[in-house]
């Protein structure tokens, strides 16, 4: 399974009685966790060309998968849940990034360790307001590595 890490994972929805929408993720990837490390999030870059937003996500590996940003206010770096959705503005990239947009697997079950790949569903609403889904395989990266912080970065010392 060596080329589902390297690979650019294309989803394309076929919404019913509509035209084709196309979403691409690409670049997907998970932070890798420490035992007992009850959180993680998923990076990566979502495009659809017709436009949306991505509304929900679930995987296997989580008990709550929620979709956050992180934001400065004022000193503190506080993140949130988008109960409303990411939006997708038609045809460009948005990117879900440490210290940005990103999906939040929570009450993990199990340690991600580098190498693995986690599954996750994310659920995209179009502009006319069918939602599809998009299967993403994303690697698990070690917490050192490039694009990874260090354990007590971004998660370590927040509450959700």
């Amino acid at each position: 399974m060596t080329s589902l890490h390297n690979a650019v994972f294309v989803a394309t929805l076929c919404l019913a009685g509509a035209a084709h929408a196309q979403v691409t993720v690409k670049d997907a990837w998970v932070r890798g966790t420490v035992a007992q490390q009850r959180a993680s999030g998923l990076f990566a870059q979502i495009t659809s060309a017709q436009g949306g937003k991505l509304v929900a996500a679930s995987s296997p590996v989580a008990g709550v998968v929620e979709i956050h940003e992180m934001s400065m206010e004022g000193s503190t770096m506080r993140m949130r849940e988008l109960t409303g959705g990411l939006a997708l503005p038609a045809g460009q990239a948005v990117e879900l990034k440490p210290g940005g947009y990103h999906v939040m697997l929570m009450d993990l079950k199990q340690q991600l360790k580098a190498g693995e790949t986690v599954p996750v569903t994310l659920v995209v609403e179009g502009p006319d307001g069918q939602r599809e889904n998009v299967e993403v395989q994303a690697p698990v990266r070690a917490l050192g590595a490039a694009g990874g912080m260090q354990p007590g970065g971004m998660h370590g010392g927040m509450k959700h």
